[in-house]
Order: structure tokens, then C-alpha cells, then sequence
């Protein structure tokens, strides 16, 4: 039996991802966890979720708590649970108000799913992955940040968009912060098979431009619409689903870093590794030429710096 219980799950996110979950249906049980007074609200999610699922013939068990005793058993956790990011701010606004719920949340989890693997979507989704390793006292493999799995996606989208080209030809990647110290590996990027940078002699495309715009991306939908909504619950989505079919798939996510990647240590970074049931299998070593190598390192100061800030805040 396969469970999967979100912390957050009445959240914009939290209920996005148990929804699209749910509707893989590769998953036996969802546990939508939410505080006290958001319980009836749960409540409500699930009622809803059962009536769409009815539609499609699709029998998952649904479960709305806010007893810690409920997630024991799940063979993933997700934290979505925090304050949302709004027009204007940066993830990294968001680091010490977060860091007490993810550091608090991550506390419980080790108490009643021992065996679990711990995903944290919550932002600013590095600094968060580095806090829930550190409360859960976790091996590193079992604790993932959803890193630049989406600036990956994204990435992907708008060259097979702009070249009008089938984004299975697109391979790119996205590394470092989840945010504006994202690191575009354009050095090793290809399309269909032929590195970006002899295809763009052919091709005119505005690669700058598109960068600009990866950047922006989560605030420029905020703008419009109050929220990140079905992107990130897609993307997290998928990374469940990576991980509980054993998938073996090379995907970025946020890790703790032990000089795996350009000699950088101590941080929680988004790196390409490989996903199975037991958490991330390997990290996959990358090339970097020396600009992204130090655009990377200027990441991983920055997410340092504000990990330390929070902790220092639990007076650790």
C-alpha cells in the first residue's frame, strides 16, 4: 500500500498536488494534514476530490487530519505547509517566519514516519530543505527540496515554444537557488541532440531574453493571479511519482551538498540526481563552465548566508 500524506494540504499547493495525485491513481491513500482550524476545510478538499475522482472510476482513500498519528506509515511527506510568497517578494523574504513551521513539522515527521522520505515545498525551498534535514535528523538521501525541478520544466517550455519544436528534443537544465540565484546550464544544453550553442548559429533566438523571463516567471504569475498554481503541483506531483514507482529518473532537486558538486559544501542546492524508492539513488555529477561554476558558488553564499541567519534565529 502506497501513502502520501501533505502537510499543508489545504494550501493552494498542498490540495493541487493531493488532487493531481490522486487522479494518477498510483497512490492507495492521501493524507490531507492540516492544522485544527483548517480541518474542516480539509474536510471539504476531500469531499470534492472524491466526487471528481468518482467521475474517472478512481478509488484512492482520502484522509483529512490533524493528528500527527495519521501520516505513520507514509512512504513520502511533503511539506507545502507555510506563508505564501506575494507580489513583489523574493523566496528568500519568506526564510524565518517558514523555517519555524518546516523546522516544527519536519520534528513530528521523524517521531510518527520514521522511514519516510521527506519532501519540502515550502520556500525558500532550499534554505527549508537544509532545516527539515537538520530537525529530522534524516540521512541526507531522504531528505528533498523540490529544487529547480519547475525552473528545469519551465527552461524546457520556452525553448520548444520559441524553436516550435517537440520539447521531448529539449534537454536543459536548470541548478543552484530555487529563485534569483538560479544557475541555467546553457553550456550543456541541446536541442535535439545539438548543443544550443552551434544550434543558435543557425537559429535566431533571443536566449538572454528567455532567462530574463525564467526569473521572473513565479512572480510574474503571482501578479496575475495571486498564486503559483498548477505548475509546482505538477512538478512536486511528478517528483512523487518519480520516486514511488522507482523511476531511476535524473531529476534537479534541493540536496544537501557534501563537495558532490564544484567542491561546494554545507548547503542545500538544487543538482540533477537520481530518484528512486529509497530517495535520491546518486547525485550525477555535472560540467559547469567557469561562469555557471561561479554563478553556482555565488548561490550556494547566498543560501549559506540565510540558512545561518535562520538558524540563528532558533538560537541553535
Amino acid at each position: 500500500m502506497v501513502k502520501v500524506s501533505i502537510l499543508g494540504a489545504t494550501g493552494v499547493i498542498g490540495k493541487n498536488v493531493a488532487f493531481t495525485l490522486a487522479r494518477a491513481d498510483t497512490v492507495d491513500e492521501i493524507v490531507l494534514f492540516a492544522r485544527e482550524e483548517s480541518l474542516d476545510k480539509a474536510k471539504g478538499e476531500t469531499f470534492d476530490m472524491y466526487d471528481a475522482l468518482a467521475a474517472e472510476d478512481i478509488d484512492c482513500k482520502l484522509t483529512p487530519s490533524s493528528d500527527f498519528n495519521d501520516i505513520t506509515d507514509s512512504q513520502i511527506v511533503l511539506i507545502s505547509a507555510g506563508i505564501p510568497r506575494k507580489e513583489g517578494m523574493k523566496r528568500l523574504d519568506l526564510a524565518v517566519p517558514n523555517a519555524e513551521i518546516v523546522r516544527n513539522y519536519a520534528e513530528q515527521i521523524a517521531i510518527h514516519a520514521p522511514d519516510c522520505i521527506i519532501l519540502i515545498a515550502t520556500n525558500p525551498v532550499d534554505v527549508m530543505t537544509t532545516i527539515a534535514l537538520e530537525a529530522s535528523g534524516f540521512n541526507k538521501n531522504k531528505v528533498i527540496g523540490i529544487g529547480n525541478h519547475l525552473d528545469s520544466l519551465r527552461l524546457k517550455a520556452y525553448f520548444s515554444n520559441q524553436l516550435n519544436i517537440n520539447g521531448s528534443e529539449v534537454h536543459t537544465r536548470v541548478v543552484g537557488e530555487h529563485g534569483d540565484h538560479m544557475v541555467p546550464l546553457l553550456s550543456s544544453t541541446t536541442i535535439g541532440g545539438i548543443p544550443l550553442k552551434y544550434f543558435m548559429e543557425s537559429v535566431d533566438i533571443d536566449v538572454p531574453r528567455l532567462i530574463k523571463r525564467l526569473r521572473k516567471a513565479g512572480n510574474t504569475i503571482i501578479s496575475k493571479k495571486g498564486a503559483t498554481e498548477y505548475g509546482p503541483s505538477f512538478a512536486i506531483s511528478n517528483l512523487i511519482s518519480t520516486i514511488i514507482t522507482d523511476s531511476h529518473k535524473v531529476l534537479t532537486v534541493s540536496t544537501y551538498l557534501n563537495g558532490e558538486i564544484a567542491g561546494v559544501s554545507g548547503v542545500s542546492l538544487g543538482v540533477p540526481v537520481v530518484l528512486s524508492k529509497k530517495g535520491i539513488a546518486m547525485i550525477v555529477p555535472i560540467h559547469m563552465n567557469d561562469y555557471e561554476q561561479n554563478k553556482f558558488k555565488d548561490a550556494a553564499e547566498v543560501v549559506r548566508n540565510t540558512t545561518e541567519e535562520v538558524k540563528n534565529s532558533f538560537n541553535y
